[in-house]
């Protein structure tokens, strides 16, 4: 089996600075007597033949990039690269090129970038630590070349760093620094900014917690503020001490605590700030600054937390009404940056956190703040919100059906986030969609809990709609009491958006809920008003909401847009758009076309008996046209008299029992499926099983009445004739198969169901002049001679019409039925 661990590709860069793919091989590692060295072989997988043949040069400059690239130039203008399959077989290659050139295999590039022959490589790579120079003003050049010479070379880096940590380096430059300050010396203040600014690249937490401790930072960054390229130095020391002030809303007592949080705002004011934005290659050189920090803020979030009094007073000046204004607003400040460090713990340590807050009394304290009239605290409690939503929405949701108990819905915690979303000042609604996004995490059941006792989907969707839903649809019921919109200006139809939004997802997302509120509150026709709005995300909104109610094929939901004549704002938004071929032309067009392809009946016929006329023309597509096709079809099989006919007197004379007996027999025909027929015979589609309903459509309900009148004068008919056992009925039944077979009575004893003469029948046994109950509603059906006999009943005295002219067509499908 092939290795394919050494399996590669060749690239080589072409004069546009494009890789050429030179072909797929193998490499090797061995001596090759001709370039008299260690070189890197490659056979083509194909034929063996050589791709590459290249000297590992002791000076070439190899570089390992995304674990399985190896990258080098051959020669000023002849670049070449090593795709590997594997992550081993670059490493295995890489540990090859790094022994040949005395390299440590864990370095990304084999060489530096300062030129250096191979003795001081040599020296570099015995020698056991690095030698500083004496920390004096004359030699701070030589200090700042040293260090920039090293931070290529991980090696390096890692002996300087020692020198740095075992000599005390750092606290010496400092003390230089003073001198350079005291002295002006502008130059030597240079090289000290270069010299800080390569420590920090040396990536080290040993320095970092020398040149961060409280007797050293602030001179560090002092040394920051002579950047060489910047023709006057910045006042970052200014702004620390005099502009930025240190705030302790609550007094903190442990002075631990209180230099923790000192040292972590500098540290990210010198990561924020004072640093210059790092080069690609120096973004990871500073990965132990951000962790640092990162630490930092643990701490300090741990140590607030056990501090039980400081929370507690904090919550209590909270909540309390003689807190003033400008005192509340830094308390809530303080407890957003609080909730913002939490992100940094880990998901037990956060758990914990949360929990501790919970106890504390944080979601009554917010819903106490977010009733004030204070704008920037009421932002501010929102920010701190919504890291409790997206962190626990169940411990939300608990507390706000626990509260409902207690408070009236004006003062419900969601009830308050729906007010603030509403009453948004902000033109552009920024805040209202912050809310509008916590509200659907809420009401979102997919992060709901189920447990053995109770469902939270269940009782949380029964509280938010009891309690809550009128709040949010409020302003949607206000702007639309006319036939257009009241208020029509850009803010409240952002409003109106983000609102409609919300309902959408509750349409897909809850059920029988939203179902109610939106029949018994009839809010479909409200939205529909939106459909006349001047504003067309608005009027797409609408409509977006109607699509997804149509989609879900409820017919509960059906029979209501039918009633109240829902499509009428949709066809005069569709009219009004005229022949402009927009988002609005399309929207409409395609909730036309599911109608049709999904074939939704009842739909159908609605649209096209009350809108055909204003569709008929729209021949660019052909939707509307197929809706009425649909709509034939339907009525095809629902005006076909003949079955019409031999359907009624089937039922009506033959096999009526009891009322209940006749309306199972009705959905027996009424949920035939259409695929059951043959050759278009279908009697009627499955769907209008519901035609009893006051609620039903005119067609259908026309259809229902001319029935039943036939079905009438049928009966009346059966009466007057007489069949008896010794007189056969003269009407023929043709089917659909093309065999022509006749209905005839023969001998009661031989033809009853269950007898052995009678291969259709059930099996059940039968007595001469006797019908089994069990197959009251059976014929006996004898297949010898392509006739089909169809029992007497003996105590029938009546007599049918012979009218030979009588034929009525049955399709084969319904033979089944009539033999189960």
């Amino acid at each position: 089996m092939t290795d394919t661990r050494r399996r590669v590709k060749v690239y080589t860069l072409n004069e546009d600075r494009q890789w050429d793919d030179r072909g797929t091989g193998h490499v090797s590692s061995g001596y090759v007597e001709r370039l008299k060295g260690m070189s890197l072989l490659v056979r083509a997988e194909s034929d063996g033949s050589l791709l590459l043949e290249s000297k590992i040069n002791p000076n070439t400059a190899y570089q390992k990039q995304q674990d399985t690239l190896i990258v080098w130039s051959e020669a000023e203008n002849y670049d070449l690269a090593l795709s590997f399959q594997e992550k081993a077989g670059c490493d295995e290659i890489w540990e090859k090129i790094c022994q040949v050139q005395g390299k440590d295999p864990s370095v990304d590039i084999t060489q530096d970038l300062v030129d250096e022959s191979e003795e001081e490589r040599f020296d570099d790579m015995s020698s056991p630590g690095l030698e500083l120079p004496s920390c004096e003003l004359s030699r701070l050049e030589e200090i700042a070349e040293l260090v920039a010479s090293s931070l290529p070379s991980p090696l390096r880096r890692e002996k300087l760093a020692l020198a740095l940590e075992n000599e005390g380096y750092i606290k010496k430059l400092l003390e230089l620094f003073h001198v350079c300050e005291d002295l002006e010396n502008i130059e030597g203040l240079h090289h000290l900014y270069e010299i800080i600014k390569g420590i920090f690249l040396l990536n080290r937490t040993a320095l970092f917690e020398v040149m961060f401790s409280e007797e050293c930072i602030m001179d560090v960054i002092g040394c920051l503020e002579y950047d060489p390229a910047l023709s006057q130095p910045r006042k970052h020391r200014e702004f620390l001490t005099k502009t930025a002030k240190f705030k302790e809303v609550i007094p903190i007592s442990d002075p631990e605590l209180k230099q923790k949080i000192h040292q972590t705002y500098r540290v990210q004011y010198i990561q924020d700030m004072v640093l210059p934005t790092p080069s690609v290659f120096e973004e990871n050189m500073l990965s132990t600054l951000h962790s640092f920090i990162f630490f930092n803020k643990v701490e300090i979030v741990g140590m607030l937390q056990e501090d039980e009094k400081f929370l507690t007073d904090l919550f209590a000046q909270l909540t309390d009404e003689a807190t003033d204004e400008e005192k509340r607003q830094e308390l809530v400040n303080f407890l957003k940056e609080f909730c913002a460090f939490s992100q940094t713990l880990q998901p037990q340590n956060r758990d914990a956190f949360f929990k501790t807050l919970s106890n504390m009394g944080i979601l009554p304290a917010l819903e106490v703040i977010l009733g004030m009239d204070d704008t920037q605290v009421r932002s501010a409690a929102t920010d701190i919100f919504s890291y409790l939503v997206e962190y626990n929405p169940s411990m939300v949701r608990e507390f706000v059906m626990q509260e409902a108990q207690q408070n009236d819905d004006d003062i419900l915690l969601i009830n308050l986030i729906i007010e603030h979303m509403i009453c948004d000042t902000d033109p552009e609604l920024g805040g209202a969609v912050q809310l509008m996004g916590l509200l659907r995490t809420l009401v979102d059941p997919e992060n709901m809990l189920a447990t053995a006792n109770k469902t939270e989907k269940t009782e949380f969707l029964g509280f938010f709609y009891k309690h809550c839903m009128h709040v949010l649809t409020a302003p949607l019921l206000a702007n639309t009491t006319e036939d257009k919109p009241s208020k029509d200006d850009f803010q409240t139809a952002q409003l109106l958006a983000l609102v409609l939004e919300l309902l959408t997802f509750c349409v897909e997302h809850h059920t029988y809920h939203i179902k109610n509120y939106i029949i018994n509150k009839d809010i479909l026709r409200r939205v529909l008003v939106l459909m006349a709005s001047k504003h067309a995300f608005l009027a797409l909104c609408a409509l977006r909401f109607k699509r997804k109610i149509i989609g879900l094929k409820d017919e509960f939901y059906n029979r209501y847009i039918m009633k109240s004549f829902l499509f009428e704002p949709v066809v005069k938004a569709f009219l009004n758009n005229g022949s402009r071929y927009n988002l609005m032309n399309s929207a409409i067009i395609e909730m036309f076309e599911f109608i049709r392809v999904e074939d939704i009946k009842s739909l159908t016929a609605h649209v096209v008996e009350n809108y055909w006329k204003a569709l008929e023309d729209v021949d660019y597509v052909q939707t509307f046209k197929g809706l009425k096709l649909r709509f034939e079809q339907q009525r095809e099989r629902q005006d076909n008299p003949k079955l019409d006919s031999m359907r009624s007197i089937l039922r009506n004379h033959r096999y009526r029992r009891d009322a209940r007996t006749l309306e199972d027999e009705e959905e027996m025909w009424f949920n035939t499926d259409e695929d059951d027929m043959e050759d278009g015979e279908a009697v009627v589609s499955p769907s209008d099983k519901t035609k009893n309903d006051d609620d039903i459509m005119d067609p259908i309900s026309k259809f229902m009445e001319r029935k039943k009148l036939k079905e009438s004068e049928e009966k009346e008919v059966l009466l007057k004739t007489n069949l008896s056992g010794r007189q056969s009925p003269s009407f023929k039944l043709s089917l659909s198969s093309g065999t022509k077979t006749t209905l005839s009575s023969q001998s009661p004893a031989t033809n009853l169901p269950g007898s052995p003469g009678s291969p259709g029948s059930p099996g059940s046994p039968g007595s001469p002049g006797s019908i089994p109950k069990s197959t009251s509603q059976t014929a006996a059906i004898t297949t010898k001679g392509g006739l089909v006999g169809l029992v007497d009943y003996p105590d029938d005295d009546e007599e049918d019409d012979e009218d030979d002219d009588k034929e009525d067509t049955l399709p084969l499908s319904k033979k089944a039925k009539f033999e189960s």
